[in-house]
C-alpha cells in the first residue's frame, strides 16, 4: 500500500500535490507580539478593550495579513494601535499547542511617531519598568519581559 501511495504521490507533482497538502493539514492564524521598548529599556504596555477584564495590560498584538511578513506585522499593528513607529528586531519566542492559532513574539525598538490610540481597540498606552508592571497583565507577555531582562 505504501508503494502505491509513493507512487501516485509521484505522479501528481506540483500544485496538485500542494492542494491535498493544505486539505490534509490544519489551518493556523499567525498572531503576531512586539515586545516594544524605547531605549531607557521600559515597555510599551497598552490597555486593550477587547481582552478579559481581569486581564487587559499586554503587548501590542494582532494577526498576521496574507503574504505580510512577520515582523512587519508588528510595525504595522504598533502604527494603528498607537501611532508610533518601531523597528522590528530579533525573533524571540514561537509558540504552538493553540486549537488554530501559532503565537510569534518579536522584540521592537521604539523610534519615532505620536502616541494616538486605536480607541476601538486600547484604552490606554504606558511605558513601564520591567520592574514595575500594572496589575491585570497577561501571564505570557510577564514571562517575555523576563525572558528579555535575563539577556
Amino acid at each position: 500500500m505504501k508503494r502505491i501511495i509513493a507512487r501516485v504521490w509521484k505522479l501528481i507533482r506540483g500544485p496538485l500535490q500542494w492542494r491535498v497538502l493544505w486539505f490534509a493539514h490544519a489551518k493556523f492564524m499567525i498572531g503576531v507580539t512586539g515586545v516594544v521598548r524605547n531605549e531607557a529599556g521600559e515597555v510599551l504596555l497598552l490597555k486593550h478593550r477587547m481582552w478579559p477584564a481581569d486581564r487587559p495590560w499586554g503587548f501590542p498584538t494582532g494577526y498576521a495579513i496574507k503574504s505580510e511578513e512577520f515582523p512587519n506585522t508588528i510595525v504595522r499593528e504598533v502604527r494603528e494601535e498607537t501611532g508610533l513607529e518601531v523597528v522590528p528586531g530579533r525573533l524571540v519566542q514561537v509558540t504552538s499547542g493553540y486549537k488554530l492559532r501559532v503565537e510569534i513574539a518579536y522584540e521592537a525598538l521604539h523610534v519615532g511617531g505620536t502616541l494616538k490610540l486605536d480607541s476601538f481597540e486600547i484604552l490606554e498606552a504606558e511605558w513601564f519598568s520591567p520592574d514595575a508592571l500594572p496589575e491585570g497583565m497577561q501571564e505570557s507577555h510577564i514571562q517575555l519581559i523576563k525572558a528579555g531582562t535575563a539577556t
